[in-house]
């Protein structure tokens, strides 16, 4: 299977360009032999919605989205826009994924931050579900939207439910809080660890370039099942990097070491049942 990642720059606010640069990338990728190409998080509108008078959100089965997506021919597009959820008043954070011209999955942020200098929670809705989803070529996809990938329980649910490539867009700047954070270091233990510990392809997916207090790195990468690192993406620069990953690795890791079989979800269920009961909720 053969991945693009666009680590590119997004213009706030600025749907039209955004999608001129998305449409350039999937031109490139696709005569490259591409079969998914990948953007980061939020790409079309930018990181900072908050900060924009002009209402910048979509919905999934726009026509300007559409477009983007036929562009590629029968490769599959992941992208990241605001979304103006169905029906009512919520907006979300969302990313599609179309293949073929066709929609096939949309992933709603499931954990927005609401930490400085991360202001999510004041502008979108939690999503409310997460799921696997099939894709060509006879495999199966999971995301998980920047911050999703810190809790470890959704990268778990992603696997148990089939993934086989995990696809992580993000939007991760580097800032000085918290105290003793560096963001690269950070995202390379997390994905590195999903690869190795559920045995599976992780595409991280960063953009680059400044917005307001807001600069970001790039560093996008991909870690194969052992959690080894199959290609990496310069840091600080616009790149279209181009990776193939063999999805026969998950099932020969996973004969090796048979991690993600032994699951026990009644267990879990039985567990997380009483912790509900003893008010660990929110």
């Amino acid at each position: 299977m053969r991945i693009s990642l666009a680590q590119l720059d997004s213009r706030l606010g600025d749907i039209d360009a955004n999608l001129e640069a998305a449409h350039q990338a999937v031109k490139t990728a696709v005569s490259d032999g591409a079969q998914l190409i990948v953007f980061p998080e939020l790409f079309l509108s930018g990181y900072s919605v908050g900060e924009v008078d002009a209402d910048l959100s979509m919905r999934p089965h726009d026509p300007r989205i559409r477009e983007l997506a036929r562009s590629a021919g029968d490769a599959g597009v992941l992208l990241g826009f605001v979304e103006s959820g169905p029906p009512g008043p919520h907006t979300y954070n969302s990313t599609v994924y179309y293949e073929a011209g066709r929609l096939v999955h949309v992933h709603r942020k499931l954990y927005l931050p609401t930490y400085r200098p991360f202001e999510e929670r004041n502008t979108f809705t939690p999503g409310p579900n997460l799921r696997a989803f099939d894709a060509s070529p006879d495999t199966r996809l999971a995301v998980l939207c920047c911050n999703d990938a810190w809790q470890p329980q959704l990268a778990f649910l992603a696997t148990q439910d089939g993934a086989q490539v995990m696809l992580v867009p993000t939007a991760s700047s580097q800032s000085s809080f918290p105290d003793r954070y560096h963001s690269d270091e950070y995202w390379h233990d997390i994905t590195r660890f999903y690869g190795r510990m559920f045995q599976l392809f992780v595409v991280f997916v960063n953009r680059v370039g400044t917005e307001g207090r807001f600069r970001f790195w790039g560093g996008s990468h991909v870690i194969d099942p052992w959690g080894n690192i199959v290609g990496e993406a310069v840091q600080g620069e616009e790149q279209l990097l181009t990776v193939d990953i063999d999805l026969a690795d998950i099932r020969r890791r996973r004969r090796q070491v048979p991690l993600v079989k032994e699951a026990r979800l009644g267990l879990l269920q039985r567990e997380i049942g009483r912790l509900l009961d003893e008010g660990g909720d929110l």
